[in-house]
């Protein structure tokens, strides 16, 4: 059998969990056998995806704001028709080129609305194509609960007639999509829980904090950094703190983090080693994003979460709130955060014992390899 050829188009926007979560199911695909193409369309992030795999880079799109109300290039203005169908153009051709046996686009048509100027005629030029490739959708476990009336059914509508497949990243022991897409069983019949896409066990770090705080990749986690720094300065201040804020907080910002920082703690804004340090560490402080959330079940790390809400969005929230249900983390909201509220909490994790990821499927970019190849 001639190797099966996977078209794989994923768009990040804010931060980069999306484009994590992808580039680990493209690269689980590529060591399965497959030629992979992979086309991403935001700003270009190193080591994703792998260099396993083919990558188209599409003309950078970000949200304009954190609402994701909107598109603006990388300098932040907003971008034009010319501009966006200039985009439309290279991902059909791109498409062309590759003839792929499976086409899997991440998020849509769950989200990533703002990329209907592209994605519709990418169905288009699918539909057309002879022979026909497979085509599914990729979406984490709990998506965004819209709030606009006929969006949900509109999105029934789009599956029922394009999609071959929803590719759910989730354990339903953990989460199931009804419980936060209402109409799941208009669409029942296309569903596949993969397991959530999670890493394998990381080495063991070469260097030891005993607190790591991290703020994902986008430019919304200042405040927790904050109360974090200031948390350091009153509760296990003999420990070693590793804050890292992530590539886009402002330099100002930034530098003025790490003026503040007492000598136990160090403030980067990035580390390639992240899952082996909290491997090592006593104690995560983070959102609770998908990706971050499967570093921490992985490995067996205790977690405070404080979930990302701003623009509405319900996502992390949900997540956060299941894990501290099933004991496995401490869930602290982001409007109203507080040093005081922090540092408790701080004092609280590191008495319990450290949590195991109580069962939940964890192979889920091996599992998505499979189903791609039994599709075919």
């Amino acid at each position: 059998m001639t190797a099966p050829r996977v078209f794989f188009y994923v768009q990040h926007l804010l931060g980069i969990g999306h484009l994590a979560r992808a580039s680990r199911i493209a690269s689980a695909m590529a060591r399965d056998g497959c030629q992979v193409t992979v086309v991403t369309g935001g700003v270009p992030v190193n080591g994703f995806p792998a260099g396993d795999v083919t990558s188209v880079t599409l003309p950078a799109v970000v949200a304009s704001s954190a609402g994701f109300s909107g598109l603006a290039d990388q300098a932040g203005n907003a971008v034009g028709e010319e501009f966006l169908s200039a985009r439309r153009d290279q991902l059909l051709d791109a498409f062309r080129a590759a003839t792929p046996d499976i086409v899997i686009i991440e998020a849509f048509p769950f989200g990533r609305r703002q990329m209907r100027f592209e994605l519709l005629p990418l169905l288009d030029a699918i539909a057309s194509a002879n022979p026909r490739p497979k085509l599914y959708t990729s979406v984490r476990d709990i998506l965004q609960q819209q709030k606009k009336p006929g969006r949900d059914e509109e999105t029934v509508a789009l599956l029922r007639d394009r999609f071959d497949g929803v590719l759910v990243h989730g354990d339903p022991n953990f989460v199931r999509l009804e419980e936060t897409f209402p109409l799941t069983a208009a669409i029942s019949d296309k569903i596949t829980y993969t397991g959530l896409v999670a890493p394998p066990l990381p080495p063991e770090p070469v260097e030891i904090f005993n607190i790591m705080v991290s703020a994902g990749g986008g430019a919304v986690g200042r405040d927790l950094i904050r109360a974090s720094l200031e948390a350091a300065k009153r509760v296990a201040t003999d420990r070693r703190w590793c804050l890292i804020t992530g590539p886009n907080l402002p330099e100002p910002d930034f530098a003025a983090l790490a003026k503040d920082a007492p000598g136990n703690v160090t403030v980067v804004r990035f580390r390639k080693d992240f899952p082996s340090l909290l491997r090592g560490a006593e104690l995560s402080i983070s959102q609770a994003g998908y990706n971050t959330v499967g570093d921490l079940l992985v490995t067996g790390c205790r977690s405070i979460l404080v979930p990302f809400t701003a623009g509405g969005e319900t996502e992390q929230s949900v997540r956060a709130e299941r894990l501290e249900k099933l004991g496995l983390a401490l869930a602290l909201p982001e409007a109203g955060l507080t040093v005081e509220l922090l540092a408790d909490a701080v004092e609280t994790a590191l008495s319990r014992p450290k949590p195991s990821h109580a069962g939940i499927d964890l192979a889920g970019a091996e599992r998505t390899s499979e189903i791609v190849r039994h599709a075919l």
